[in-house]
Parts: structure tokens; sequence; C-alpha cells
């Protein structure tokens, strides 16, 4: 068949979104009990009040993430507080769980039924949350905070690169954290250290790429791009005298060839001194309790109710209805495989396509604010284990600020880099944090969601782009199937290796099954999921659950339902786990 040959040779990471607040989740940084909030009942302004201690105490309990989500956190209340990373260390279950408890009792001193739609969907996301993450303490070892395309020391560059600077103290908070870098390494490698004790330590090969990645972005210290990114910013930063900017541009270059560079480098040398103590070279499944952790990954990650083998199920019988799809578009035009290689569109400017999105967008998807965006390239000492493209998102006060990176080493060109515009911008990631930043969500929907909202977002309107780009309708339908089958197999691959054990060599055997035979390429899959478990779900199966909300809104609206009502109704609701969005879908329609 067409895709044994042209068609099913992208195997690799696709593309990615990031943003600080995930630091916050990875370090399980829970700081803060809450105060009482009076007796039972209490009205929307006490609610919002509650929401906000909970927003200020979560959002400070890192720089970075509270960086990335507020551009003036003195609008916030917030003028006084610490520079930090945030906390990483082994054995907080008993502090995160009372937080969690905490949250719980005040939680249920509010009537949901008082409120107003909006707090009631956030009291069940808030709810849902706590009921998720209370029995997931004894999960913190298994965990990875450093790994290849999402771990922390992979994201901490591009994070540091786009630290925006709106006034002086922002920049001295950010050499700041700099200089706390090294600290923190340490103390992830001690985190590290424990987990090879005890048997959960990650593969020969993933400390590999690891390090790596560390090595590569350490290898020429006095032209690290995070000194020319900072004098850039020092240089646009109007509130600095000439003096100034030049000893804070002295500073920045002591912290990064002294300490950045250094703590790399270290890292590398550290976590390489631990190879062997891995125990499990493949899927969680293999660790023990390691399904039931992967359970649990699944579902924090993908925000879908079904279960693992539920997901299975709907996986392959969406890839069978692909392929079934992809045979009747080759038998109705034989000469398919040469016109999906020889088209062309009228631009490669992805400034130029992203223009042509918001045009054709229009008539699926209410307009958005006008806000400016940039287009950047991944600096060359990333490129390597960074994802194809990748969008990071603005502060919930100032959406202004929007930048998408694309990775020219990975190749995307003609309709695939049309659809990875669609996929980072327009109707995708930019699009859908600028409307959700401007229906008035209260700020804690920033920092909880499910990441399978987040992805699967923009893999469903990814699909939808193959059909507004100047190419033949049967070209974009074959492309688009082909898509959604390929990721339907790498998903497929993440949960029969990490849920039913699959080895390298059944992972071979279910890819030869759809013509792909390059052992070379296929361990590489391989690998990747074992390093990035569940990572490919929040795209395949979150897209899914939206095709499964679509089809439960065609139903009960009937006469009255439109793609664009649809899509309006999702951007008012805001980032929530799917069976949420179901629930609430009818008081935001």
């Amino acid at each position: 068949m067409m895709g044994k040959k042209g068609f099913w040779n992208k195997c690799r990471l696709r593309k990615g979104k990031i943003q600080g607040k995930v630091l916050l989740l990875v370090f399980a940084a829970f700081f803060g009990l809450l105060a009482g909030c009076g007796g039972r009942g209490g009205s929307e302004k006490e609610f919002s009040a509650f929401l906000g201690q909970i927003f200020k105490s979560e959002v400070t309990a890192s720089t970075l993430n509270m960086h990335y989500n507020l551009a003036h956190p003195e609008n916030y209340g917030i003028t006084d507080y610490k520079v930090t990373y945030g906390t990483v260390s082994a054995g907080r279950d008993t502090e995160a769980a009372a937080i969690l408890e905490n949250w719980k009792e005040n939680l249920g001193r509010f009537r949901k039924k008082d409120l107003p739609a909006a707090q009631q969907m956030a009291y069940d996301i808030l709810e849902d949350y706590i009921e998720q993450e209370l029995p997931a303490g004894k999960f913190s070892l298994y965990q990875e905070i450093l790994r290849p395309s999402t771990g922390f020391q992979s994201q901490l560059p591009v994070l540091l690169a786009e630290y925006a600077f709106y006034d002086e103290k922002d920049v001295q908070d950010y050499l700041e954290l700099m200089a706390a870098t090294p600290e923190l390494f340490q103390k992830i490698m001690a985190v590290e250290r424990i987990k090879a004790e005890k048997g959960l330590f990650m593969a020969d090969f993933a400390v590999d790429d690891v390090a790596a990645q560390c090595r590569s972005f350490a290898k020429d210290p006095e032209s690290n791009y995070l000194l020319s990114t900072f004098d850039d910013r020092i240089d646009e930063a109007d509130f600095l005298t000439p003096e100034q900017s030049e000893q804070y541009k002295q500073v920045n270059r002591q912290v990064v060839t002294g300490d950045i560079i250094p703590a790399y480098q270290r890292l590398a040398e550290e976590l390489s001194a631990l190879k062997g103590s891995g125990k499990n070279s493949g899927g969680l499944c293999g660790l023990k309790g390691g399904r039931e952790y992967y359970e649990y990954l699944v579902k924090e990650t993908t925000g879908s109710a079904m279960s693992v083998e539920e997901m299975q199920a709907q996986t392959e019988a969406r890839r069978k209805q692909d392929m079934s799809e992809l045979a009747q578009i080759a038998k109705k035009h034989p000469d398919i495989g040469q016109k999906c290689t020889n088209y062309q569109l009228p631009t490669e400017k992805p400034e130029l396509i992203l223009k042509d999105l918001q045009g054709k967008m229009q008539q699926d998807f209410p307009s958005p604010p006008e806000v400016p965006f940039a287009v950047k390239e991944v600096h060359p000492s990333l490129e390597e284990y960074t994802a194809p493209a990748f969008y990071l998102t603005p502060p919930i006060d100032d959406i202004s600020k929007n930048c998408i990176y694309i990775n020219k080493s990975k190749g995307d060109e003609k309709l695939e880099l049309y659809t990875t515009l669609a996929h980072e911008g327009f109707p995708g990631h930019l699009y859908q944090n600028v409307m959700e930043r401007s229906c008035g969500l209260e700020p804690v929907r920033s920092l909880f969601g499910s990441s399978g909202y987040v992805e699967g977002w923009a893999t469903y309107v990814e699909m939808q782009s193959y059909y507004y780009a100047d190419v033949e309708p049967d070209v974009a339908a074959f492309l688009q199937r082909n898509q959604s089958a390929l990721l339907s197999l790498y998903a497929s691959a993440d949960m029969g290796i990490h849920h039913d054990g699959w080895t390298l060599r059944d992972t071979v055997d279910f890819f030869g099954r759809y013509g792909i035979a390059d052992k070379g390429t296929i361990q590489k899959i391989y690998q990747l999921i074992v390093e990035e478990p569940a990572h490919y779900l929040k795209y395949y199966i979150g897209y899914l659950e939206f095709l499964n909300l679509k089809e439960y809104a065609q139903g009960k609206f009937q006469g009255e339902y439109s793609d664009y009502k649809f899509h309006a109704a999702l951007m008012r609701m805001g980032n929530a786990p799917f069976y949420i969005l179901k629930e609430y879908l009818a008081e935001f329609y």
C-alpha cells in the first residue's frame, strides 16, 4: 500500500509546548497551608478568594513558574517572594498529602450548587485534581525529572532565553535563578542516586541521551546563546542606564560561564557515573508497581476517563478506519503517491502561513484578539534534542508575549510546515492560550488542567488544517489520514511497551505489520517511548477525546450544532479533563 514507503517515514517526536508551569508539577512544590474559610456555604467572591489563595501559594513556589504565568505579579498581591526554582527532593509524600487534604477540607466548605457555572467547573477541576493526586504520592520516585526531550534540563535553556524583562527586578531575579542552577542540579542528582539505590533509575540509553544533550549545550561556553539572548534583552530594556546594562551583561557572562555551563557539565558526568544502575530498560510495567504508576500517569496526562484497555481499543479502531480510508483514496486516485510528492504550496514563509491560517479558520473558529507573535529558530546547540517545533505560552496577564520556535534541523517543509504551524499557532496552541486568557477564567485555572487537552486540541486542529492548505482535496485527505494513523501507531506502542511489557522485538513486529521495517528507526522509537512514558498519548488520546466530545455535541444539539459553536464553547470552558468538559458543555454552548 502507499503508506509503506512514501508516508510511514516520520518516526519522531512531533511537536511540543513549553511553559513555566510544568516545573511546578514536576517538583511537586506544595507550599503554605490555607486559612479556614468559615462555615459551609460561601459566596462567589469568597470562593474566588479561596482559589486566589491557592494560586498565590502555588505560583510563588517557583519563580520561573511565576514569571511565565504573571508579567506583573504585584497586580495579584505578590510583592514579596523568595527567588527559587522550587523544591525537589525525595520523600515529600506526607507534606504534599497534608496540603491536598487541607485544600479538600476547605473546598468542602462551599456549596457548589450556589456558585455560577464557571466556578462550579473550577470546583470540579480542583476536586478532581485533589482526588487524583492524594493517592499518587507513593509514585514520587517513579517520576523522571531528566528526560531527553521534555525534561527539566532540556526545557530550562529555552525558558531562560525567553525570560522577559519587564523591570529591573526581573533582571535581578533572572540572575539569581541562574546562579542557583548548580545547587538545583545537585538536588536533582541526589534524587537520582536514591532512585538508583531503589532500582528505579533510568535505562543506560537514557543516561547517554541526557548526558549527550548536556554536553552539547555546554560545548562552547564563550558563544553560548544564553549570552547573546541576555545581551539582546538588556539592550531593549529602556529602564536601565547604559552603565547598569553593561554591569548586568558582565554579571550574566560570569554566571553563564562560571555556574550554568559547569552545572551542565557536572550533571552529565554525575549522571554517567550512575550508568548501569537502572534495573529496567523497558516499559514502566517492568518495575514493581510500575503498571499502576503508568495507569495513574496516563489519566493525569491525558485527562481521559478511559482505561488503558479502552484507549487501546479506540486507538486500534480509529487506525483501522484511517487505513480503510487511505486504501479507498488510493483506489480512487491511483496516482495519489505522485500527487502527494509533487504538490506545491504558495509559500513556506512561517509568517505568511500563519496569516493564511488566521484567514481560513474564521469559518470554524471564533476570532481571537489581535496579538503579536514571533517565529524563531531553535539554537543549533539544542536542535538534536528539541521537537520540530514548540510554542511558549504567554503570561495570563499579558497575552502579547507569543513565540513559536521552529527546529530547522528536523526538516519540516511544505504541508508538514503548514500543519506544524497550525498546531503551534492558529488555531492551535497560540490561539487556544490567547482565547483562554481572554475569557476571564480564575487565575488558578492556569495551573490545573491536562496535557491531553493542550496537545489534543493542537492535534485536533492540525488535522483540520490539512483541508485549509491550498492542495487538492484528495491530497489533503490522504496526508491527514496518514498522519492520524501514524500517530496511532506511536500511541499503541506507548501503551504496549509501558502497560503490556512489549520488548524491542515485540515493537519491531508491531511496526512491521504496517510496513515499517527499519530496525534502527524502530529501536529509536522504542527507546524514546521508554524515556518519555505517556508522551504520545497526550497527543493522540487527547485528539480522540476531542473527536468523542464533538460526536457527543452533535448528538446532543442536533440541528443547533455547528463546529463554530462547539469550538467557541470549548474556548469559554478552558483547559479541563474531558469528562468535566462533557458535563459542562451545555452550560457554555
